[in-house]
C-alpha cells in the first residue's frame, strides 16, 4: 500500500493481475482515502486502486472542492481542484508505473462530482467513469470530445440531495460531448444499495473485457 506525497494524501494498491483497470476512488463528503477501497474491491477485486483524500475541509469533513451552499458550488475552486486532481493522476501514473489509458474513476457524491468535472475539463485523464449519485458540476464553455469514454451514472429517484433532473441534465451534457452514457436508477435515496453496486460491477466487467 503506497502513500507517497504527490500533492494528495492517498493510497495506492497495485493490481493483483495484469490487464486490470486502475480505479480512481474519490470519496464523498466526510470520507477519506480508505473510504471507497471496500467498494473498489467489490467492483474489481484484482484492479489497482488509487484513492486520494479531498483537500478541502467543510466543518472538518474532507471534500474535493468548496461549495457555497447545498448544491451550489464554488466554480472557481472547482476548476482549480479539478486540474489538481487530473495532475495528481498523471503524476501517480509515472510514480506507480500504471497505464493512464486504464484509469476508471469511481466516485461517490462529492467524489462523483469532481470526477464528472475531470471528464468535462481534463478528459484525457480518464478512460471511463462510474459516477455514483452525481450532480452537474459545471458546464464548460466548449464541450470536450468524450467519444470512446463511456460513463455509468447511478441515481436514486428519492435522493434528497440530487434531484432526478440533475441526473438527466448530466446525462444529456455527457452525451452531447460524445460519451456513451448508461444510467442505473434505484428507488431509494442517496445511499448506495446492493443492486446499484451489482450494476456497477457488471458495467465495469464489460468495460474491462472491451478494453
Amino acid at each position: 500500500m503506497e502513500t507517497r506525497d504527490l500533492g494528495f494524501v492517498h493510497r495506492f494498491l497495485p493490481p493483483k493481475t495484469e490487464g486490470q483497470p486502475v480505479l480512481l476512488l474519490p470519496h464523498g463528503t466526510g470520507g477519506e482515502e480508505t473510504s471507497l477501497l471496500p467498494l473498489g474491491t467489490r467492483l474489481a477485486p484484482d484492479a489497482a486502486f488509487l484513492s486520494p483524500r479531498g483537500k478541502v475541509l467543510e466543518n472538518g469533513m474532507p471534500r474535493f472542492f468548496r461549495r457555497i451552499a447545498e448544491g451550489v458550488f464554488d466554480l472557481e475552486d472547482l476548476r482549480l481542484r479539478t486540474h489538481e486532481l487530473a495532475d495528481f493522476v498523471e503524476s501517480a501514473s509515472k510514480v506507480y508505473a500504471f497505464d493512464r489509458s486504464q484509469v476508471v474513476a469511481v466516485g461517490y457524491s462529492n467524489g462523483a462530482n469532481i470526477a464528472a468535472s475531470v471528464l468535462l475539463l481534463r478528459p484525457e485523464a480518464l478512460a471511463a467513469a462510474i459516477l455514483l449519485h452525481p450532480m452537474v458540476p459545471l458546464v464548460p464553455k466548449s464541450l470536450p470530445d468524450l467519444a470512446g469514454v463511456p460513463v455509468l451514472i447511478t441515481a436514486g429517484r428519492r435522493d434528497p440531495m440530487v434531484p432526478p433532473r440533475q441526473t438527466e441534465e448530466l446525462m444529456s451534457l455527457l452525451r452531447r460531448a460524445g460519451s456513451e452514457v448508461e444510467t442505473f436508477w434505484q428507488e431509494d435515496g442517496h445511499s448506495l444499495i446492493p443492486d446499484e453496486v451489482r450494476a456497477a460491477h457488471e458495467w465495469l466487467s464489460r468495460w474491462t473485457r472491451r478494453s
